[in-house]
């Protein structure tokens, strides 16, 4: 500490300014909370999907997508055969979903 008034003075305003700047980061934390709280709150309202879950969908979809060309492909060649008379009716019909 410093003597003299003006040494008070400035210790005083020294005491002053570190008690503002506690409460500044008391305030901080606190708004930060509070934002943190309502984005929570906003985005749990808003049915979402965890990343991990939407990744997982699309690789089943990409699969699906893969076989229904890879079975759209089989039809195609099934019709085109059967139109030249190379299977029969019966022929076309035992071939199994998984593969010719």
């Amino acid at each position: 500490m410093t003597t003299g008034p003006q040494g008070r003075i400035y210790d005083e305003f020294a005491k002053l300014m570190n008690d503002a700047a506690g409460l500044a980061q008391s305030a901080g934390r606190e708004v930060s909370s509070a934002f943190r709280a309502q984005g929570e709150r906003f985005a749990s309202e808003l049915d979402l999907v965890r990343r991990e879950d939407l990744e997982t969908v699309q690789e089943i979809a990409t699969r699906a997508l893969a076989e229904v060309e890879r079975l759209s492909a089989r039809v195609a060649e099934l019709e085109t055969r059967l139109a030249h008379g190379e299977v029969s009716h019966s022929e076309a019909g035992a071939g199994t979903i998984d593969g010719p």
